[in-house]
């Protein structure tokens, strides 16, 4: 028993200690003051108002999702077509292949970010759309390998096997057997890429253009230039989507759960 107390203080604290900043943060995103700054003068909505009304943090924003929405598709794509590739047997040195498809997520970001400029200048697609998700998209794929090849883990291949000696082509159990067993990781693994799409600020500084501004990048960029509450709100924001995407997934999880 005083063991179990222990354990759950430990935990207790640790999340505390993760969600202070958090709970620091967040409600200076609702003060009427132009300053960070502790107690809340009163209270106001303005810079929700700036977020999405001032030309710079509407355009960020719109950027934030198109990118988010194209590396989410092009990762979630390619992550889930690897980890199927990865989970054959007959591949040759799959641990090392693995490896090469997990190495974005440990080199450097301004190592890859300087790779990223040079290689996507050669196609002449620095400071484009499809620049900065494609950048976005290496370093989401890793998530997506991770969260799928866990799911295929799980999957019992007698049942796959059975779909097929009944004479199922392999497509067809790929669509109705494999794909729906392994969607709960599909789904968790296109979350992940949207979230480091969002968040991701080193690699779009090396491609982006003036056009291609990210909701983090104009974070980033604000933090140099003025500390302002609008930073605090786009913080909201990036909380917010989150935990409702993160939801959203557990609800789907739990759906296909009941129809299985």
């Amino acid at each position: 028993m005083p063991m179990k107390l222990a354990k759950t203080a430990f935990a207790t604290l640790t999340i505390l200690f993760l969600v202070a900043p958090l709970i620091a943060i967040l409600p200076l995103a609702f003060t009427s003051s132009v300053i960070l700054t502790y107690p809340v003068p009163s209270w106001s909505m303005r810079w929700f108002h700036e977020l999405f009304f001032a030309d710079a943090w509407r355009r960020a924003i719109v950027n934030s999702l198109i990118v988010g929405t194209g590396t989410t598709v092009l990762a979630t794509a390619l992550g889930t077509a690897a980890s199927l590739g990865l989970r054959n047997r007959v591949v040759l040195f799959r641990g090392a292949v693995r490896t090469l498809f997990l190495l974005p997520m440990v080199v450097p970001a301004v190592v890859l970010g300087v790779g990223m400029q040079v290689l996507l200048a050669r196609f002449g697609l620095t400071n484009s759309y499809m620049g900065v998700i494609i950048a976005h998209t290496v370093v989401a794929v890793p998530f997506v390998v991770v969260s799928v090849t866990g799911a295929l883990a799980g999957i019992d291949e007698r049942v796959e096997l059975a779909a097929e000696s009944l004479g199922a082509a392999p497509a067809t159990v790929f669509r109705r057997v494999t794909l729906p067993l392994a969607m709960p990781g599909v789904l968790s693994g296109a979350v992940l890429a949207f979230a480091t799409s969002l968040d991701e600020v080193v690699l779009t500084l090396f491609v982006a253009g003036p056009n291609q501004r990210t909701l983090a990048r104009q974070m980033f960029s604000s933090i140099r230039e003025n500390i302002s509450p609008a930073i605090a709100a786009a913080a909201f924001l990036f909380i917010a989507a989150t935990l409702l995407i993160g939801l959203a997934v557990v609800l789907s999880r739990s759906v296909l759960a009941k129809r299985r």
